[in-house]
């Protein structure tokens, strides 16, 4: 059993700030990465960011010098910061990781429950 849990939507104005956080939970011996996805309304789900447990990160495209992806190893947790935000970041934003639970031979996905995040004036 592995569980995300995210926090830390909400609404901001345009030019705003909000920080995801998600943490991982259960019976895992590893996470290989951990990343972000989001949907908004009509359009198809998009990886955001993601990091492997190494600390190497990758950032979509329109959201680079703007969001910034870290992680606690120690405490299996993801954050998501998102600054200058504007009102086309509004979507649900989706945690997940790639992991090996213990008792298991190969990695498995898994989904956080999701976190609504709107941009609007």
């Amino acid at each position: 059993q592995v569980q995300l849990v995210e926090s830390g939507g909400g609404l901001v104005q345009p030019g705003g700030s909000l920080r995801l956080s998600c943490a991982a939970s259960g019976s895992i011996r590893s996470i290989r990465v951990m990343g972000w996805y989001r949907q908004a309304p009509g359009k198809q789900r998009e990886l955001v960011a993601s990091i492997t447990s190494g600390g190497n990160t990758n950032l979509v495209d329109s959201v680079k010098g703007r969001f910034t992806i870290s992680r606690d190893n120690a405490k299996n947790t993801v954050y998501l910061q998102m600054n200058s935000l504007k009102p086309e970041d509004t979507a649900v934003y989706y945690c997940m990781t790639t992991a090996r639970p213990w008792g298991m031979s190969g990695n498995y996905d898994y989904w956080g429950q999701g976190t609504q995040v709107t941009v609007s004036s």
